[in-house]
């Protein structure tokens, strides 16, 4: 990758060290004028006219992700966000009593309160399937805890609070062998890792614009396996999504779009097939190895100063790094960094619940660079972070 000139691409660069993507990543110039053009069209021939002007390149929003998903663009749904577009599938599965649904410890805290709404609702149990000795999902204890109850198999690729890549592959195989579908939370992965749908396995998958695709917020998108359709039962329908059938009832669009509504941002969808496109260009593979390589760089350097220690886990672990500071509380750290034009974040207990209730870790530091930041930018937060012992 040529770093200089995605910096030169990516306003944002010159104005602060952005360790904060696994929040929101920072907008190339593509996208920036992929939206603003959009609402400038918009503003000269009217709403409804851009959009028909932009057809073409709209709909090719749905072509794009699918190729960066390894699936087909009829298998895409485009939301408003990750949460949207995780709820839309979650909605269409139909719990009854006994029903077991099973999650991992790392699930983000919005999908656990569906799963709990879920129970409530219909009496269904939520798992939790414990983490192996790494601290990833332990596979072994999910294929046991699988029987003839288990209705939905939940997993948060990348959580939120860490960066633990969990074992989705073996999962996926898992889920398959069992014939028990497989939801999977790629909110924090797309976009920094390569993520494959056929080679995962999985039956569904959320995921959002605004992290590591750079793409603008208020995006996100679900793919649905098409065999995943026969049991599926969307909760709403809509001019978007279904038609009159000719008598009292109606008929699903064909494909994941039974899942969209009407209304939505053609700006927004431009910018995020801008971001799209950048990803597919510079490479699934090299971004994540770049990003793996930085977050591994990162951890090493802040673990090497007294009183700092890192709290990721799992085998594999990604561009996100956790770290406490000795004697400082989280916010603290996050505050003095942002003074010196750092942006990090802080990871939230209520986030992700049945993680911290076991290790009591958080609140942490949440450190996440992307394939656009230098050593030099990590070396700075580093020092910075030095500079407060």
């Amino acid at each position: 990758m040529d770093i200089e000139a995605l910096r030169r691409d990516t306003p944002g660069c010159a104005n602060r060290v952005h360790l904060n993507n696994a929040g929101a990543g920072l907008l190339s110039r593509q996208t920036l004028a992929a939206v603003v053009g959009q609402l400038e069209l918009e503003a000269a021939i009217g709403g409804y006219e851009a959009a028909e002007q932009q057809r073409e390149r709209i709909d090719s929003t749905y072509r794009a992700i699918a190729t960066l998903l390894g699936g087909r663009a009829d298998e895409v749904a485009l939301f408003d966000g990750a949460t949207r577009a995780w709820q839309a599938a979650f909605s269409a599965l139909r719990f009854r009593p006994g029903d077991r649904i099973l999650t991992g410890r790392a699930e983000y805290a919005s999908n656990v309160l569906a799963y709990l709404q879920a129970a409530a609702r219909t009496g269904a149990e939520v798992v939790v399937v414990p983490d192996d000795a790494s601290g990833q999902l332990d596979t072994a204890a999910l294929a046991r805890l699988i029987d003839g109850r288990t209705r939905l198999v939940g997993v948060s690729h990348v959580p939120t609070s860490g960066g633990l890549v969990n074992p989705v592959a073996e999962i996926g195989r898992i889920t398959r062998a069992a014939g028990v579908p497989f939801l999977l939370d790629a909110t924090q992965s797309v976009g920094q890792l390569p993520v494959d749908v056929a080679a995962i396995g999985c039956d569904l998958l959320a995921g959002t614009g605004r992290k590591f695709l750079r793409g603008p917020r208020g995006t996100g998108f679900l793919w649905v396996d098409t065999a995943a359709l026969e049991y599926l039962d969307p909760a709403v329908a809509e001019l978007r999504s279904a038609v009159r059938d000719g008598g009292r009832g109606f008929a699903w669009q064909p494909g994941a779009q039974r899942f969209e509504t009407w209304e939505r941002s053609p700006a927004n969808i431009l910018g995020l097939n801008a971001a799209v496109r950048q990803a597919l260009a510079l490479g699934p593979d090299r971004i994540g190895r770049r990003c793996a390589a930085l977050g591994a760089r990162l951890r090493e350097q802040l673990d090497a100063l007294p009183g700092v220690s890192t709290h990721d886990r799992g085998r594999e672990r990604c561009a996100i790094v956790t770290a406490r500071v000795a004697g400082l509380a989280a916010a603290e750290v996050a505050a003095a960094l942002a003074r010196k034009g750092v942006n990090v974040s802080v990871t939230a207990p209520a986030d992700t619940r049945f993680d911290a209730g076991q290790r009591d870790a958080h609140p942490l530091v949440r450190l996440s660079p992307h394939y656009f930041s230098t050593e030099a930018e990590l070396d700075l937060a580093v020092d910075a972070v030095a500079g407060l012992l």
